[in-house]
């Protein structure tokens, strides 16, 4: 089973970014996504696969939190 995670974006240049995931500042590959500091991204394997709106992001983190709970 694959697993992306949402999380937004601090800052891009031509084909990496960085982005907050829950707090952890990741580096990421957005060469397949136009993606600008701010927007809301689903990250898989390393790389931004989607761009998201907030609030599909906060219902992502928030089912993943209650994963973890379990």
């Amino acid at each position: 089973m694959c697993v992306a995670v949402s999380a937004r974006v601090i800052e891009t240049d031509e084909r990496a970014g960085k982005v907050d995931v829950r707090g952890n500042i990741l580096n990421v590959g957005i060469a397949v996504r136009n993606v600008k500091p701010g927007d809301y991204v689903l990250i898989h394997a390393g790389c931004v696969i989607e761009v998201i709106k907030k609030e599909q992001a906060e219902e992502i983190a928030d089912l993943l939190r209650e994963l973890e709970d379990l």
